[in-house]
């Protein structure tokens, strides 16, 4: 449905509905069309002041979508309009209605209606992360950053998490400005990076490069660069923290996850006890491995091929230098087919030791605990992020060991062209790093909202010159 270019009477809107295929659907479907083509104002009020006429009132939904056209054109006194018509007719809006009316009034020089509507919405429900980064982008955007923060320290006491564009917006905003407790709370967005092992895309990491340089009197200087192996940034020569867990922090994180995840609640859902047991035994025999290889989603790496020959490539490669080979497959491996030849099974078996788990076994909790109980040396191979398993971890500095032992022992392999290319865990921990007078903070060129295991190469790396 093409909607009309000016506003129309109510014979001409009876006509065109008539003349529609369902005309019991035609308002809804007209003010989708107009949503869609960015319809003039006048338009769409012609078509609701026409419905109200005939039906004597406005459906919710389509009062709710007049309101989506009147944010997408930023035409704030017409969002205070519905809003108050919406209040009068329905007592309760849904969340969707609020997220649009926050929205709109936070983009307009009304912004602080947002913040009033805000705290209506948290008398009846929690409000939604949208309703935060609309009224924390509002105040950053007009530089009321203890406002802002306000608002994000709130968000994060509710659990809700931020988004990069809301991170992203405090630094763009607090550029030039001056204040020891501003500078402390975009360290602390710094540290919220480094806690949840965020990577900043190359838009973002600029926003924080300026920020630094535009400090007053703070003579920070920011240079990109890449970290060498051996983990010396080649700028300033400092040595970043190393990947590897101290004996003590190892020792701990390695009991947490047996207790809480390996024998906590849902480790035994997939897989009996019977089973578990079975595997342990058979782990405790054979230890220490120098690789756990998770072989079914090893076997997925390149969809064209038979899923033997791409674990094949895995085992052939990882087991070059003599490495112990762990491989958690499952029964079906075992039964000859078109995906699992039994000569090839037998030829990895010369090469790696494989443990045959049920075909409805959990396999995240057996890779675990073989490299695990196989120490600090150890390494995983998994396409998986593994995040229930660290969701299942009570407290965040368990948590933060979880992650800094999975980013230097999880091998994340990239497959080019037909190539297995191997991608080493890193000797430094690939995190937002400072020793006060420096940070060093990975960077993405591309924006990912979504966690990813992948460590980026590339490193902006800040000093404070005395």
């Amino acid at each position: 449905v093409q909607p009309p270019k000016k506003p129309l009477q109510a014979e001409e809107w009876n006509k065109l509905k008539e003349s529609f295929q369902s005309p019991e659907i035609f308002e809804e479907v007209m003010f989708n069309s107009m949503v869609r083509c960015n319809s003039p104002i006048d338009v769409a009020k012609s078509l609701l002041t026409h419905v109200a006429k005939s039906n004597g009132d406005v459906a919710y939904n389509l009062l709710l979508k007049y309101l989506a056209l009147c944010v997408q054109q930023g035409q704030a006194s017409e969002i205070c309009d519905v809003y108050d018509i919406m209040k009068i007719r329905f007592k309760v809006l849904e969340s969707g209605a609020y997220n649009l009316i926050i929205k709109g009034l936070s983009n307009s020089d009304q912004w602080r209606m947002a913040l009033t509507l805000l705290e209506e919405v948290k008398k009846m429900m929690t409000p939604s992360r949208t309703n935060y980064e609309s009224c924390i982008k509002a105040a950053s955007r007009h530089q009321e950053m203890n406002l802002a923060f306000e608002l994000y320290h709130e968000m994060l006491d509710k659990d809700l998490v931020p988004t990069l564009d809301i991170l992203h917006a405090f630094f763009d905003f607090s550029r030039g400005m001056k204040g020891a407790e501003l500078q402390r709370e975009l360290f602390g967005v710094l540290l919220y990076l480094r806690e949840n092992q965020i990577y900043p895309h190359k838009t973002f990491m600029r926003s924080i490069k300026l920020w630094f340089e535009s400090i007053p009197g703070g003579n920070w200087r920011g240079h990109l660069t890449n970290i060498k192996d051996s983990g010396q940034c080649p700028v300033c020569n400092h040595q970043l923290e190393d990947s590897d867990l101290t004996e003590e922090e190892y020792n701990n994180l390695r009991e947490r996850i047996i207790r809480d995840v390996i024998h906590g609640t849902d480790t035994f859902r997939k897989t009996s006890p019977q089973e578990f047991e079975a595997f342990q035994t058979f782990v405790e025999n054979r230890l220490p491995f120098d690789i756990v290889i998770d072989g079914l989603n090893v076997s997925h790496m390149k969809p064209r091929r038979m899923q033997c020959e791409n674990l094949f490539d895995a085992v052939n490669c990882l087991a070059k230098d003599n490495a112990r080979l762990l491989v958690l497959g499952r029964k079906h491996m075992l039964i000859n087919s078109s995906n699992w030849r039994r000569e090839i099974m037998k030829e990895m078996q010369n090469k790696a030791d494989f443990f045959f788990a049920e075909n409805i076994s959990e396999d995240d909790a057996f890779l675990l605990y073989a490299t695990l109980r196989s120490g600090q040396h150890c390494k995983f191979v998994t396409r998986d992020f593994l995040r229930d398993h660290k969701a299942s971890l009570s407290d965040s500095l368990t948590r933060h060991l979880f992650r800094k032992w999975q980013r230097g022992h999880q091998i994340s392999k990239q497959l080019f062209l037909s190539v297995f290319i191997q991608q080493p865990a890193l000797s430094y921990d690939c995190v937002v790093q400072t020793t006060g007078d420096t940070w060093h903070i990975p960077y993405k060129d591309s924006f990912e909202e979504k966690y990813s295991y992948r460590v980026p190469r590339k490193w902006l790396c800040i000093q404070q010159q005395r």
